[in-house]
This record gives structure tokens, C-alpha cells and sequence, in this order.
């Protein structure tokens, strides 16, 4: 696997997103846009980014200054962990409540109140994992 959320991950990651129905399809129906950064908590920037156009990635790689819809953060052992064992809706509410998650920028409450986006969101874990 390479380097997470390097240039090289990041395309992987966009070509796995645009593979998945349940991610990339489910986000279309509603018309999903975004620009959406990973990284680390102690990083100032995130390390990766992938810009999301009627949920299609459309590109991915590393951040370079992109504006931000969204900004996800956590510690690299908790990526790889979710990355084989994705969380589902109550362990993802409980790793933002404990910290595990930490979204920098974007509405996660928001987020988890809209199945239409809530169910792709879990989704990008495992999709992630395919990476």
C-alpha cells in the first residue's frame, strides 16, 4: 500500500470511490459536491484531498491548498483500523465523540442526519480500504 493519503493513494482512493454504486451512485441522486481533505490531527493541512463533482471524484491527490468543504482528521492507526474494520453509524457517532474523528471543517451532525449522505460516508471506509 502506499503512504496514506499520498498523491498516489489519493488516485487510488478517487478510481475506488468512482467503482463503488453505493458511494459514488447514491451520491449522485443528490447531486453531491465537494472538496473533501484527510489527514492527521496534528498536521495544519490535511496530506490528501479529492474534489467530488455529482458524486463522481473527479480528481484526487495531495493537498495544495484547495478550499475545503470538509476536513478529516485522525490518527493513523485509527485510518488503517477503519480502513479493515469500517465503522458503522454507532461506532463512527462514538469515534467522534471520543475524539477519534475530528472534522476541522464540515457539519458532521449535519451530515449524520441525512441518510442520503450519512450511508455513503460509512461507505468510504471500507472503499478506502480497497486502496
Amino acid at each position: 500500500m502506499s503512504e496514506l493519503f499520498s498523491e498516489e493513494f489519493m488516485q487510488g482512493f478517487m478510481q475506488a470511490w468512482n467503482d463503488e454504486p453505493e458511494l459514488s451512485g447514491a451520491l449522485a441522486e443528490i447531486g453531491f459536491n465537494s472538496v473533501i481533505g484527510y489527514g492527521f490531527p496534528d498536521d495544519e493541512q490535511p496530506r490528501g484531498v479529492l474534489t467530488i463533482e455529482n458524486g463522481k471524484a473527479v480528481s484526487g491527490g495531495a493537498y495544495s491548498g484547495e478550499t475545503l468543504n470538509w476536513d478529516l482528521r485522525a490518527k493513523e492507526e485509527q485510518w488503517k483500523k477503519w480502513m479493515k474494520k469500517p465503522p458503522g453509524m454507532a461506532g463512527l457517532g462514538m469515534a467522534f465523540t471520543t475524539g477519534k474523528i475530528k472534522f476541522k471543517v464540515g457539519d458532521y451532525a449535519a451530515m449524520l442526519k441525512d441518510p442520503r449522505m450519512a450511508g455513503p460516508f460509512i461507505k468510504s471506509f471500507s472503499v478506502m480500504g480497497r486502496v
